[in-house]
């Protein structure tokens, strides 16, 4: 495994677009760290700082700083489908085939790279987190830090899952402004069917449970916005805006399920063809 990820991070390494890219996915989601210390003046009347407002506090924090953060995947993506479109495009892939990196290990030195990254970053945003709670958080007692930190997991997976598809794409299209095109394809695709589905089962309740199994749906909603629940807690009295943001373990085993069958079909895809 080890072998197999340090052969892509030279290639990454030695690719000065790559090495921009990834340093842009990895410090954008660090912004959130500037967005705490914000503090906004209404023309002398007061000043807001959003640090003060309590949604930084444990455990909401886990739940903000994921979904700010996973906002800034697509960065990475462009790196994933571009990792592909460059094998492809310099005949690398055929070369490290003649030298001996079965079509197994080319899949797996890919998705161990996705892993790396994913989990880079997670780690990353986990003690960013922490740090802004510790300084913003009214709450202090371990049991309170820890709670929601599943949040994290569901971070994780979600990267893992969407870079996986990513990789896919760019394995069935080749060209990567197409399999960059591809994903906003297929998230209008999505909504199409929910479209769909709402229309025929004459219920948008039955049409949401089945676009909650679709690739990019499921992917979201494992960070559900938190705006409403940020609402929720200035507003407790507004019940009707309740909602079920927790993390679930079947959500994250749609994903996963997705992710392994992104892999597969990678690998099958390059078995097949004629290179």
């Amino acid at each position: 495994m080890l072998r197999l990820l340090q052969i892509e991070l030279q290639k990454l390494w030695l690719n000065r677009t790559s090495k921009v890219l990834i340093f842009i996915s990895f410090v954008l989601p660090f912004t959130v760290l500037v967005l705490s210390s914000i503090k906004i003046n209404f023309f002398g009347f007061f000043t807001l700082e959003l640090g003060e407002l309590g949604i930084f506090n444990f455990p909401i924090v886990w739940h903000i700083t994921t979904f700010f953060a996973s906002q800034f995947k697509f960065f990475f993506a462009i790196v994933v489908v571009s990792m592909i479109g460059n094998e492809f495009s310099n005949k690398t892939i055929k070369q490290n085939l003649i030298d001996g990196l079965s079509k197994k290990e080319f899949i797996l030195s890919k998705f161990y790279t996705i892993v790396f990254f994913s989990l880079a970053a997670t780690i990353l945003i986990g003690l960013a987190t922490l740090l802004i709670g510790l300084y913003y958080s009214s709450y202090n007692e371990f049991r309170i830090i820890i709670m929601e930190i599943e949040f994290l997991l569901a971070y994780f997976v979600k990267l893992v899952g969407f870079f996986s598809f990513c990789l896919f794409t760019a394995m069935w299209i080749k060209r990567s402004a197409f399999a960059l095109a591809f994903l906003f394809i297929t998230f209008i695709l999505e909504w199409i069917f929910f479209g769909l589905i709402a229309w025929q089962a004459d219920s948008t309740d039955i049409a949401e449970k089945v676009q909650n199994f679709f690739p990019l749906k499921s992917m979201y909603k494992l960070i559900d916005q938190p705006i409403q629940r940020i609402v929720m807690t200035k507003f407790p009295e507004k019940t009707e805006i309740a909602y079920d943001y927790a993390v679930h373990f079947h959500e994250i085993a749609i994903v996963l399920a997705w992710t392994a069958l992104f892999i597969f079909l990678s690998f099958r895809l390059l078995k097949k063809r004629d290179l």
